[in-house]
């Protein structure tokens, strides 16, 4: 941490270095000096910690700050930059914000609407401060949606692992019931795979706006963290994906009055039409069918961080699926 600090000295002296819990890809520490309080962010994840990926994060941070979006930019170093690279590795340090981070059930409607402004706020405020050639190759051909025959193949070794398990516990046995009731509803609804959009993925977007990315004061949002995902992909579909994890119940569904809140004012905010969030919906929708992660975490990689959020995750496909036509009126409606 010193030789790190060593390169703010407008930071002040290091006093304290306590390690941030929340997050699974990089690490993170509060750190207090003689002259306030820092966020000292370790780049680990090798896809997005790359100096030239970092600092484009940054600059997409610093201007959209200038349009009023609540953001935390780094702090500048003696030279001007804001990466400092120390034994291959990356770091940055940003000012302390103090907020606390909530989930869509500590939200009001009213919330629900603004942090639907707000991220359309930030979708079309990229569009504005990133420019041309700056970000991931544009695809030409549309983003292909997954394929059941190897989502089948993908239950069956999720299933085995599970199943071979010694000592089996509760999770053990409800993976294995949320892998059957899915192999069924894929082979239901096997004929509703999404098709390749025509049009290439041309938005801007955060790529990981959920509750842990968000920090609010009060009522208020004061900062959305964490960019390490920004690119370009279908812009609808990370507000999809956004309510699917804000407004999520433990029992998996949807609070539906705040997804349509958050939704309207998105759609108002980002000038998004009903159809390009009918679509979105139904690649989320189907993406969600499709997806294993938490148990891939758990059994291929052995990495059990993820475990809590499977219970909800997996029932919310479930209900996703009974509910559908509910659950696009809300986004569209």
């Amino acid at each position: 941490m010193d030789e790190v600090l060593r390169r703010y000295p407008d930071a002040g002296e290091p006093l304290t270095c306590k390690p941030v819990t929340q997050g699974l890809l990089n690490h993170g520490y509060r750190v207090s000096t003689t002259r306030g309080s820092f966020f000292l962010k370790h780049h680990l994840d090798d896809t997005t910690g790359d100096r030239a990926t970092i600092v484009r994060q940054h600059r997409a941070t610093q201007r959209l700050q200038s349009l009023g979006v609540p953001v935390a930019p780094p702090v500048a170093d003696t030279e001007g930059g804001t990466v400092t690279e120390i034994g291959g590795r990356c770091y940055a340090l940003h000012p302390w914000v103090d907020g606390l981070h909530r989930a869509g059930d500590q939200l009001t409607t009213a919330q629900s609407e603004r942090l639907g402004s707000l991220l359309g706020a930030v979708h079309t405020g990229l569009e504005q401060v990133m420019e041309e050639g700056t970000g991931p190759a544009q695809r030409t051909g549309g983003h292909h949606s997954p394929d059941p025959v190897e989502t089948f193949t993908l239950i069956d070794e999720l299933l085995a692992a599970a199943r071979r398990r010694r000592p089996r516990d509760a999770f053990d046995e409800l993976a294995e019931h949320r892998l059957l009731e899915r192999r069924v509803l894929l082979e239901q609804h096997a004929d509703r795979r999404p098709p390749t959009p025509g049009l290439p993925a041309t938005g801007w977007v955060h790529g990981d706006f959920h509750p842990l990315n968000v920090l609010y004061r009060g009522a208020d949002p004061v900062a959305i963290l964490d960019w390490d995902r920004l690119g370009i992909q279908p812009r609808a579909e990370e507000a999809v994906r956004a309510a699917a994890i804000f407004f999520v119940l433990p029992a998996g569904r949807l609070e539906l009055e705040k997804v349509r809140a958050y939704a309207r004012a998105y759609r108002r905010a980002a000038g998004a039409g009903a159809a390009e969030l009918a679509a979105a919906v139904h690649r989320v929708w189907w993406e969600r069918l499709n997806d294993f992660w938490i148990l891939r975490w758990r059994y291929c990689l052995h990495d059990r961080r993820a475990d809590p959020q499977f219970p909800a995750v997996s029932a919310l496909a479930v209900w996703w699926t009974r509910e559908y036509e509910a659950v696009r009126e809300a986004f569209t409606g």
